[in-house]
């Protein structure tokens, strides 16, 4: 089980960074200065801990016209499978009701496309490169 989160504190803050670098710079060969971007100060971060509180998954949200943008979507590689991702995603919607929104919008990675269809997003765009890697538009009724 997984426990997310809205960040509250610095060091929270900086867990959350260091999954998105871990994943986003590391593994996915994103430059550092497109993955932490003038958007990081406007969003409102996220990050899920273990049972034994320790950090494994990141994210960002944004709001945008009229949708809640999520962004920034991370989890470790080790702990891909355990439906982290889906908890993450969940979580963000949550928040973007509260706020009284009723669209989210994301721009998958194409190979992801299949598992956020299952969580009810719909491609809305033609495929296009960000950071080198092939992207689409998603959107979803909440």
């Amino acid at each position: 089980m997984l426990k997310i989160k809205p960040i509250e504190t610095l060091r929270e803050k900086d867990e959350a960074f260091d999954i998105r670098k871990v994943v986003f710079v590391e593994e996915q060969k994103v430059p550092f200065d497109e993955e932490m971007d003038e958007f990081d100060d406007l969003a409102i971060h996220f990050v899920g801990y273990t049972m034994e509180r320790r950090p494994v998954a990141a994210s960002r949200l944004r709001f945008v016209d009229e949708y809640g943008k999520l962004e920034r979507i991370a989890v470790l590689s080790e702990e891909r499978g355990n439906g982290y991702g889906r908890d993450i995603i969940l979580a963000m919607e949550d928040i973007i009701r509260e706020k009284g929104f009723s669209k989210a919008k994301l721009n998958a990675q194409t190979y992801a496309i299949k598992f956020y269809k299952k969580l009810g997003y719909e491609v809305v765009s033609d495929e296009f490169m960000d950071a080198g890697i092939p992207h689409v538009t998603m959107i979803k009724d909440l």
